[in-house]
């Protein structure tokens, strides 16, 4: 069954995915990131901008297959377009179709008001389905 993880109250939430598929890259293992196509884009570039010192190979879901085979890291608009079975982080708003071929789903929560609602009809949903869920509050580690 799919490990859930929440991660709430993050302040932004670009800057924090892009410090966990930082850690993620480092640990080796396939990531496949799930968000709109915006907040896709927006990502891209965060992760060729956020560290000087730092490149964390990621591709799309659409690129060419030698790029998707070396490419650690994958963005897609939906579960269906990911190969892989390793770890979803979930940048969306409603739950992703597919995440329970996933080994592993983190959910990032940022601290407005519409994502933590949205946040919660997740929760709800995974729960009622017997999903043993994990969660990390994020401004409480700061």
């Amino acid at each position: 069954m799919t490990e859930v993880t929440f991660h709430f109250n993050v302040p932004d939430k670009l800057g924090y995915a892009c410090r966990l598929l930082r850690k993620a890259y480092a640990a080796g293992g396939p990531v496949g990131v799930v968000a709109p196509p915006d907040t896709l884009r927006a990502l891209d570039t965060a992760l060729w901008s956020f560290s000087p010192l730092d490149f964390i190979a990621h591709c799309a879901a659409n690129a060419p297959a030698p790029m998707l085979a070396a490419s650690p890291i994958v963005l897609a608009a939906d579960c269906g377009a990911l190969t892989h079975g390793g770890v979803l982080v979930h940048l969306g708003a409603s739950v992703p179709a597919g995440f329970e071929r996933f080994e592993r789903l983190i959910e990032v929560v940022g601290s407005d008001a519409a994502d933590r609602d949205d946040a919660r009809q997740r929760w709800r949903h995974y729960a009622d389905r017997g999903y043993a869920i994990q969660s990390h509050d994020v401004a409480a580690r700061q």
